[in-house]
């Protein structure tokens, strides 16, 4: 099969988030099951001189972009399997940031969806699918049906589109879109482009796709409600037959505690002693008092109220008050790292933040905690709690989306699950259920240590995942023959 992703970031070149963990890694994935598998990405300033180095210079096109003629240069590289195109434009993508500050995101991305559909004939790929991810990406469904589909060359491909996160849609005025994208004053009605009187790239993707999915089965369904579905879900309802939820895997190379060479000492479930030292270790370098017995509580993501921090900063003195010590990395909204600098100080030896993108710190912060809380107020799939399960440690999670997919709280009737979970976004049950913890963990070691092995002993590769993937392209090849 020959799959074309398109995708604004994608590992090992460039990452914000979750979605360059999933083209990455599901790419390589498909392609070792021997598939033709080649991703377009932006050519950003960004990307390490050490990838640009191995790049190969294809071929160049210009882009018609309304009256602008745009120069498009295509780079090549092969890595692991999967072909690789860097679409080239200094003007667009030769920025000192990836996403967001000089207010024309919609004419960044218009030439980059339709310079990969223009690539193609070019590069003399054709592919079965394009497997189009996010808002960024969104434009590819829609011009290929309206514009495209009726040329021999890309009348048979096929699309899937991947909402990753459904609260970043790319909306914009419909004139600004329309004097780049070329798109007719009739496309933009309610049951098309517009959306409530803008233009919405997610919008584009959803009404123009053969088939949508989600990164979980669980936000798959939340969607379609009105709470979670961000002013899309009569949109996404409509399209139910088409939607399916694809739980994401994480990457079991690289988060492995038995050949992790970042981690202070490696481990398994069978030698969980070496978890101690990575507690012991990570304390002493965030500066948190060292104490083997008190439970270490972590906190690593986005800090945003998507993460549930809300909830966090209701109850942080109650959460605190208890004998137990919290750790904190990530980046966000300066509400957030203002409470935890705060808080830092105030409890000082049993609370440590750290605010910036520290990998290496990461991976000893998922070996050396206890426990790992992720409220999250909705999470399409969430990869943190996975990862954590992966090095040991007992998830303390809200039932929403992925969370709820890969996280069964334990009953003490049955002795089933893998963590610890409630379900109403409330600060006090949250609290609640972080107390049943530590209380197992005072009281039951047994039961953390039987949470533990379960952790590191379920499989969250990509292997599952991608054969979905395959069985929904080849449901989409075959109704498309018929």
């Amino acid at each position: 099969m020959k799959i074309l992703f398109t995708s604004s970031e994608c590992v090992p070149f460039v990452k914000t988030g979750g979605l360059a963990d999933v083209v990455g890694s599901l790419a390589t994935v498909l392609a070792r099951e021997g598939h033709d598998v080649r991703v377009v990405l932006p050519m950003y300033t960004a990307i390490d001189f050490s990838w640009q180095q191995q790049m190969e210079h294809l071929l160049h096109f210009d882009v018609q972009l309304g009256w602008r003629r745009q120069y498009c240069g295509v780079m090549q590289l092969q890595h692991e399997g999967v072909t690789y195109y860097f679409l080239d434009n200094k003007y667009y993508f030769g920025r000192p940031y990836v996403y967001g500050l000089g207010g024309d995101e919609y004419e960044r991305f218009s030439f980059f969806c339709r310079a990969a559909l223009n690539a193609l004939p070019l590069l003399d790929f054709q592919p079965d699918i394009i497997h189009a991810h996010d808002w960024q990406s969104g434009m590819v469904p829609a011009l290929l049906k309206i514009q495209y589909q009726h040329l021999p060359f890309y009348a048979a491909i096929r699309t899937v589109f991947t909402i990753h996160n459904l609260q970043y849609q790319g909306i914009f005025g419909i004139r600004e879109v329309q004097d780049v994208i070329g798109l007719g004053d009739g496309l933009w009605s309610a049951d098309k482009l517009e959306f409530s009187g803008c233009a919405n790239f997610m919008k584009a993707g959803l009404v123009y796709t053969d088939i949508i999915t989600t990164v979980s089965p669980s936000y798959a369904g939340e969607i379609t409600t009105a709470y979670y579905g961000e002013r899309l879900d009569g949109l996404i309802r409509a399209r139910k037959k088409e939607l399916f939820g694809v739980i994401n895997g994480i990457d079991t190379e690289l988060y492995d505690p038995e050949t992790d060479n970042m981690i202070a000492q490696t481990y398994t479930a069978d030698t969980l002693g070496g978890k101690a030292k990575n507690k012991k270790a990570l304390q002493k370098e965030l500066a948190l008092e060292e104490k083997a017995d008190v439970p270490l509580l972590a906190m690593i993501g986005r800090l945003t109220n998507q993460k549930g921090l809300d909830l966090v900063d209701c109850v942080l003195s109650d959460i605190m008050a208890e004998d137990l010590q919290l750790a904190v990395l990530g980046m966000g909204d300066s509400r957030y790292t203002n409470l935890f600098s705060w808080a830092e100080t105030k409890y000082r030896g049993k609370l440590a933040a750290r605010f910036t993108m520290d990998s290496a710190l990461a991976h000893k912060i998922y070996a050396g905690a206890d426990f790992f809380l992720m409220p999250s107020l909705f999470e399409p799939c969430g990869l943190s709690q996975m990862i954590a399960m992966r090095y040991g440690s007992v998830p303390i999670v809200r039932e929403t989306g992925g969370l709820r997919d890969t996280v069964l709280s334990y009953n003490e009737e049955t002795k089933e699950g893998n963590g610890f979970s409630f379900r109403d976004f409330n600060a006090h049950d949250m609290l609640s259920v972080i107390r049943r913890a530590l209380d197992f963990y005072r009281n039951r070691k047994d039961v953390v240590e039987t949470l533990r092995k379960r952790g590191m002993q379920g499989d969250y590769s990509w292997t599952h995942s991608a054969r979905e993937y395959l069985n929904l392209y080849k449901k989409l090849l075959k109704k498309g023959s018929a």
